[in-house]
């Protein structure tokens, strides 16, 4: 099995940066991807950010629009979300969740039947 935690989760004033890391451990897919989905109350999860182990390619959700960075460290099989000018609608839980990689659309990275492990979460909240 997969065991992944996130943390960098906080308290940040808008338009201030944050960063999230996923660690994952244990036994991985020999193809996969890693992605960040967040859930703010009241709303369903929302896809983030994702990143396709195989070739490095990122892809990333309308809402974001280049604030945020997806980014990978190989031989510590960690990610990480870098996001930069946060508002208060980037309030939410975010998590970080991994899966075998049979996408060959981008669109699929973004749904949550492609993932099949989950992380705890991790709370990001931004003041106003």
């Amino acid at each position: 099995q997969v065991q992944l935690v996130e943390s960098g989760g906080g308290l940040v004033q808008a338009g201030g940066s944050l960063r999230l890391s996923c660690a994952a451990s244990g036994r991985t897919f020999s193809t996969y991807a890693m992605g960040w989905f967040r859930q703010a109350p009241g709303k369903e999860r929302e896809f983030v950010a994702a990143i396709a182990w195989s070739d490095s390619r990122t892809y990333y959700g309308d809402s974001i629009k280049g604030r945020f960075t997806m980014s990978r460290d190989v031989a510590k099989n960690t990610v990480y979300l870098q996001m930069n000018s946060l508002k208060p609608d980037d309030t939410a839980v975010y998590y970080c969740a991994v899966g075998r990689d049979y996408c060959s659309y981008s669109w699929c990275y973004s749904m949550r039947e492609t993932y099949d492990y989950w992380g705890q979460g991790t709370q990001v909240t931004v003041s106003s």
